[in-house]
């Protein structure tokens, strides 16, 4: 595709028009029909750029880059070398299915640059030689003259020429949902990007007005296709399981492989075995030693958590994030919407005669006005019937609005500008129906609300005369106003009283707005001049889009788990730093700005990223070095977003969470979670099901790797002592299957234990098993190891049996005495001799069923026998491993008491916890 050559972006929004019009060399009658096709060759079509996906057969091939499948991938092809084709065929299969597993989970092709450019306009009206027409947006070229209007979906980056009372809805862009008012006059060249009012991008939504721009940039160059690009090149982190998982990886194949080539060189040259014998042998140790299983059991538990975590409202799109939402240590959450209801609620109206505060929260008309005493509401409930100046107030606040609150599917809605809403709300709280109002003073003439002007004014008729009514920004009416209506009459204005307590509101993080009004005999039609003049200012509002009452609680469940929540919005730091104090941040005595952000060095943003939790005025770009700031200082970030901007720093975040209901669809499909219910509490719950998946992923993976060590081990020493091999490679494997998707299963089922969200987060670089764990692998691995070789030794020395007999003994034991040994994982330090800790888990013994009944199978199945090289147990055969078993159990319970004796009280994973809250304090 043609594209122009990089150049430094132009500030567009600190040109005049006419200046914008002379950089791309055009007038305000549109390029001519040549002079576009030339631009379009060019510049090229103006639509994003799609990165390519990973072909199905790549991510299949990936399924086997791991060196533990590569190494049984090697054992496969050398089995099927030396004639064994059964042992190849398993072991190829088990490979198979591992894969098969992983490569169903990963199908889910990444979507979010398709949906990023979806939101660009089809279509366009475009303004060429003079003559309106319609184009396809794709052709679209900088330098074109376009035309939008309310309803229309903004097709490029504009320079707006003519505004009419537009208003353009940037929320997918800038993140906050209340609609812009644009104006044509140009601004200063370090303006924001969300109050540049001259300017509409490509993307956004004009809700109002109309207008005629000139298109400045298209394609990857507008500000969306600059996200497009960076959500491109950020990298995505593997999460600390899977790094985890690999590290341990390597040294499990190290060892596997080292063990098995120095025990198969011994058996040649002191034994002096064959070496095909000895090959096989090598291959055999291995096989029994590679916990095949485990990758697809941490995929089951990690399923598990997906489908725990949907019920509470939270989808999991990537299955690594059920893990990772463990290990979270910070939040980066956006306001608008997340920690806020996203409904505009007026909360304060300031009268001459005092302050009153309302009730309720939200669109629902329910809430009483209070007046204020010393800075605090009294108790008593205001009667509106005593205090006309204050329904008066209301009133005019409903009649000088375009609002309307409806009940919509049993929820509250409002039809129109937010602000204005709360408005209409605050009045219906009093009794006072919008309709009915509206309908009894008709409304003669209206001037709309513009930037410019900074104010709305309404003609209308009550108590039979005429009344010009006004609502605007607070500073611009009192320069309109000269005198203040009171309970008992006008009285002079007092500029410097009323500029406090503007101040004061504005402090509260509330947005302010003044209403007004005067008598206007003989007006018929409205003009500026009739406003601006000679007002009577009637008081104050002050409205906060609030914060949920639940966001409030899940914050206070952040911090007592040593998880930080930080803000970052587009709004300003006055009212992000009050929000953010309602919430009970811990760190709210500083906010930083975008600006602020921009000016510090990489290093210097990471010096100051654990101090502060308020980041007003920001962008994507901030959003993204916030980020990785955070990651640079051993942070573990969850990001939270609804907007396009969004998506780089979702995507660069360990786990990025996108809102289901307000979220844009490129938002969600960079995001690895998605609130359904844009609930940030369901955040809270979703680390919590994250901690008990990693405790039990934990558990089950000190369960499994005692089997393979007790197999490995068992062959290694019979190589080395020149004896028979208890267990063949092929009945090593099938051990191998059967407890991992039976006994390795049950643990994944495990309810989360009770300090789980009083802990500090896991540090990720903390090994996966610690000496504590790795003791207790070693420790049950000799346990098991004794008890095959005893059970074997015993039945073909003993008793003078079959090698079937005797290595389906050593197999049956190894099975049993794992069953025994799930009982004492369910628990890794506390006792397991207990009612609740024997039979409290329906799944422990589901399992164990289970496993016991393919293990009959294998033994007495004619068909499995011959296979397998299996054998026929007797009573006697089985009380005896039953034996060995519960004795396995008891001894793990001893080693567990004496733990606890050594530690105080406690175990070794309690040990582990402390020094992980010892990290989390120092990060």
């Amino acid at each position: 595709m043609p594209k122009h050559a990089p150049e430094a972006r132009r500030h567009w929004h600190a040109m005049t028009p006419e200046e914008a019009l002379g950089q791309l060399d055009t007038t305000r009658e549109g390029l001519g029909e040549e002079e576009a096709r030339v631009r379009l060759e060019r510049h090229g079509p103006n639509r994003l750029q799609q990165a390519k996906g990973r072909p199905a057969w790549r991510r299949l091939l990936d399924q086997f880059n791991n060196i533990l499948m590569l190494i049984l991938l090697v054992a496969a092809a050398a089995s099927l070398g030396l004639g064994h084709t059964l042992d190849a065929i398993a072991i190829l299969g088990v490979v198979l299915i591992i894969a098969l597993i992983g490569f169903i989970q990963e199908g889910k092709a990444e979507q979010a640059l398709d949906s990023i450019r979806d939101m660009l306009s089809p279509r366009a009206q475009v303004v060429r030689g003079g003559k309106r027409r319609e184009i396809p947006a794709e052709e679209l070229v900088p330098g074109d003259i376009v035309l939008v209007e309310s309803g229309d979906r903004v097709p490029a980056d504009l320079r707006l020429l003519e505004a009419r009372r537009l208003r353009d809805e940037e929320a997918a862009l800038t993140g906050e949902s209340t609609p812009v008012d644009k104006a044509v006059a140009a601004v200063d060249e370090a303006t924001d990007l969300a109050e540049r009012v001259c300017m509409a991008y490509a993307g956004t939504l004009v809700v109002q007005g109309n207008a005629r721009g000139l298109v400045v940039e298209t394609g990857d160059h507008t500000e969306i296709g600059r996200i497009s690009e960076m959500l491109r090149g950020v990298e995505t982190l593997r999460t600390p399981l899977l790094r985890q998982l690999d590290r341990a990886g390597r040294v499990l194949a190290l060892f596997i492989m080292g063990a098995a080539v120095l025990t198969a060189a011994f058996g040649v040259l002191v034994h002096g075995e064959s070496a095909s014998n000895m090959f096989m042998a090598a291959v055999g140790l291995a096989v029994a030693a590679i916990p095949e299983g485990m990758p697809a059991i941490v995929t089951i538990g990690l399923a598990l958590g997906v489908q725990a975590m949907a019920r509470q409202h939270a989808i999991i799109r990537r299955l690594p994030a059920v893990e990772t939402l463990g290990s979270i240590s910070t939040i980066f959450s956006d306001k608008t919407g997340t920690l806020t209801r996203n409904e505009m609620t007026a909360r304060a109206i300031c009268l001459p005669e005092g302050e009153v505060r309302i009730d309720g929260t939200g669109f629902e008309p329910e809430g009483a006005f209070h007046r204020v005493r010393d800075g605090e509401p009294l108790d008593a409930p205001l009667d509106l019937d005593d205090h006309h100046a204050l329904r008066h107030f209301l009133k005019v606040g409903v009649l000088c609005n375009n609002a309307e609150l409806a009940r919509d599917e049993g929820r509250w809605r409002i039809h129109g500008d937010p602000t204005e809403g709360a408005l209409v709300v605050a009045a219906a709280k009093a009794g006072l129906k919008a309709g009915e109002l509206r309908g009894d003073h008709d409304r003669h003439d209206a001037i709309p609300f513009e930037s410019e002007r900074k104010y709305m004014a309404t003609l209308h008729r009550m108590d039979g005369e005429p009344y010009l009514l006004v609502k605007g920004a607070p500073d611009r009416l009192l320069q309109m106003c000269h005198r203040v209506r009171t309970e008992s009459g006008e009285a002079d204005l007092d500029r410097s009283d009323w500029e406090a307590r503007i101040q004061a509101l504005s402090e509260r993080g509330l947005r302010v707005l003044a209403l007004a009004e005067k008598r206007a005999d003989g007006i018929t039609d409205l003009t500026d001049a009739h406003a601006e003049d000679g007002l009577v200012l009637l008081g104050l509002v002050g409205l906060q889009d609030p914060p949920r009452d639940e966001a409030i609680e899940a914050v206070k469940d952040c911090l007592a788990a040593g998880i930080r929540p930080v803000m970052v919005t587009g709004d300003h730091a006055v009212t992000a730093r009050a929000i953010a104090e309602q919430l009970g941040f811990a760190h709210t005595d500083r906010a930083l700005s975008g600006h602020e952000i921009e000016a510090m060095s990489d290093a210097e943003l990471e010096d100051i990223i654990l101090d502060v939790d308020v980041y007003a005025r920001a962008s994507p770009e901030h959003k993204l070095r916030l980020v990785t700031a955070m990651q640079a200082k051993g942070g573990v970030c969850a990001m939270t977003g609804d907007g396009v901007n969004d998506g780089p720093a979702l995507k660069r975040a360990d786990v990025g969470v996108a809102m289901g209901i307000q979220g844009t669809e490129a938002a969600k499909e960079a995001a690895e979670m998605v609130l359904a219910d844009d609930n940030f509490a369901t955040i809270v719950r979703a680390i919590r099901e994250g901690r008990k998946v990693y405790d039990n992923i934990r558990k089950t993976i000190t369960f499994l790797l005692p089997t393979n060590g007790a197999q490995g081990l068992a062959i290694m020493l019979a190589v080395l002592a020149g004896s028979l091999l208890p267990v063949t490679p092929l009945q090593a494997l099938w051990v191998n299957m059967v407890v991992a998707v039976t006994l390795g299963l049950a643990l994944a089922f495990e309810a989360g234990e009770r300090d789980l969200m009083h802990r500090a987060p896991r540090d990720p670089a903390a090994p996966l098993l610690d000496l504590f764990l790795l003791w207790r692998v070693v420790f049950v691995s000799v346990l098991l190891l004794l008890g095959v070789f005893g059970v074997f030794s015993w039945i073909f020395n003993g008793q003078n049996a079959s090698i079937e007999l005797a290595r389906s003994g050593a197999v049956n034991m190894l099975v049993t005495g794992c069953a025994a040994y799930l009982i004492n994982s369910r628990y890794l330090t506390r006792h397991s001799l207990s009612f609740e800790g024997l039979f409290g888990s329906r799944p422990v013994w589901i399992a164990i069923a289970l496993a016991m009944a393919l293990q009959f199978a294998w033994t007495y199945l004619p068909f499995m026998q011959l296979v397998f090289g299996s054998a026929a147990l007797g009573l006697g055969h089985w009380l005896a491993i039953l034996a060995v078993s519960v004795a396995i159990f008891l001894v793990v319970e001893l080693e567990k008491w004496v733990l606890r004796r050594l530690h105080g009280g406690h175990g070794g994973s309690e040990g582990a916890s402390e020094a992980r809250q010892e990290h989390a304090e120092v990060r």
